[in-house]
């Protein structure tokens, strides 16, 4: 993919010999004839199949335009999937799914925690719709999630399961495969219950869902895919059959994003390999020195996982590397954490995460302030938890910023 991604689909002899595709921006595409017109409107509107090898045609930058289909067809490349679209931020990926496939009466069956946006997307605004939101909790077995959906299935049925692994901001790993069965356990002639996973954390290098039974991949690719804190934008990936009904509703509902973001997005794809590679090495050793510090009560980095505990066996079946994230507690909750965070020097005191600077923030006030005091104590997201994205910085800096910033704790 990291070859691929510097020319895949695009050919500079359409763009007079521009080495790199140009930035699209226009609204509307014109049409040679009335004729092409209309065929353009009518496969794009599902009224013909188009034909073997046809792409469809530009129209309006709605329904489609040049950067996004080039970037989505790069984005394609490292989940070997099938089809892929770009959304104007991740939430918007993912409520654009989810309303694709929920209907009144459907379970939605997710994981916790969640980011806090979709927190809130299925705990508040899903329910007004009439969909019965069903959480389960890392840690769980398949027996424990099953009773947890049949005690809803007397008031609906399950049309969707929607997992983030690892969980934002705790760490927690949900196995994918799992979760791919129950949903799997659930199919019916008329209804077969989808699998999306976020995969933001992780994705696109060190995680691969669709390798574990997912049928949907989503993303906040403003994190690591954007990688420079520039930009706002989602994805989702899978295979065409799926893809398609949530292209459609994309269209309708205009959750696209625009060419210039689409083209900032190809810029980062060409240095993904490396930016991620480099701060999944400098996370690693950042981890080691917090582990030791004795400021840090518990600490939450995916390689310190014991090899006893419950979720070890899930990491190495289905995560290539730790990643670059990194969650720990310090002593004295709240007012200790805000010690930690406003010593900071070269880390930046700021949400998001995947960005070429370093990161931390306090998640239970500010990613998840809106979450339930109760359903934060529950899922892990503690009044001294600390989220950090690690950046491409030297490591030794790092190190020696975080800690000065321990010691004002």
């Amino acid at each position: 993919p990291e070859s691929l991604s510097m020319g895949y689909g695009y050919r500079p002899e359409w763009s007079e010999g521009s080495i790199k595709s140009p930035i699209f921006q226009t609204s509307t595409f014109v049409f040679q004839t009335a004729e092409e017109g209309k065929h353009f409107f009518e496969i794009a509107t599902g009224q013909v199949e188009a034909e073997e090898g046809e792409r469809p045609g530009m129209i309006y930058s709605r329904l489609n335009n040049p950067d996004l289909e080039i970037l989505e067809d790069r984005l394609c490349l490292w989940e070997d999937a099938e089809m892929g679209l770009v959304f104007a931020s991740g939430m918007a990926a993912i409520a654009t799914t989810l309303l694709t496939y929920l209907r009144p009466g459907d379970i939605l069956l997710h994981s916790e925690p969640l980011y806090g946006g979709t927190t809130h997307l299925v705990n508040e605004t899903l329910p007004e719709f009439g969909i019965i939101s069903v959480p389960f909790r890392a840690g769980m077995s398949r027996e424990e999630v099953e009773s947890k959906i049949a005690e809803h299935e007397p008031h609906g049925r399950l049309a969707m399961v929607l997992i983030e692994t690892p969980a934002n901001p705790t760490l927690d790993l949900i196995d994918i495969r799992m979760c791919a069965e129950i949903a799997e356990s659930r199919r019916t002639d008329e209804r077969h219950p989808l699998l999306a996973v976020d995969n933001t954390f992780l994705g696109p290098l060190w995680q691969h869902p669709l390798q574990h039974g997912a049928d949907l991949v989503l993303y906040s690719a403003t994190k690591y895919i954007g990688g420079h804190s520039d930009l706002v934008a989602g994805a989702v990936i899978g295979s065409e059959a799926d893809i398609r009904p949530i292209a459609a509703t994309r269209t309708y509902m205009g959750t696209m994003a625009d060419a210039w973001t689409g083209w900032l997005l190809m810029r980062s794809l060409e240095t993904l390999h490396m930016r991620m590679t480099r701060q999944g090495d400098t996370a690693a050793k950042v981890a080691r020195f917090l582990e030791e510090h004795p400021t840090v009560r518990s600490l939450r980095y995916l390689d310190l996982l014991d090899a006893k505990d419950p979720q070890y066996d899930i990491y190495r079946r289905q995560c290539l590397s730790p990643g670059a994230m990194i969650s720990f507690e310090v002593d004295g909750g709240e007012p200790a954490a805000f010690r930690f965070l406003n010593a900071l020097t070269l880390v930046k005191l700021a949400v998001s995460l995947g960005g070429t600077e370093s990161l931390a923030e306090h998640p239970a006030s500010m990613t998840h302030s809106g979450v339930p005091a109760d359903e934060k104590e529950r899922t892990g997201v503690t009044a001294g938890l600390v989220r950090l994205s690690i950046g491409v910085e030297h490591p030794d800096d790092l190190i020696a910023d975080l800690g000065q910033a321990l010691r004002a704790v």
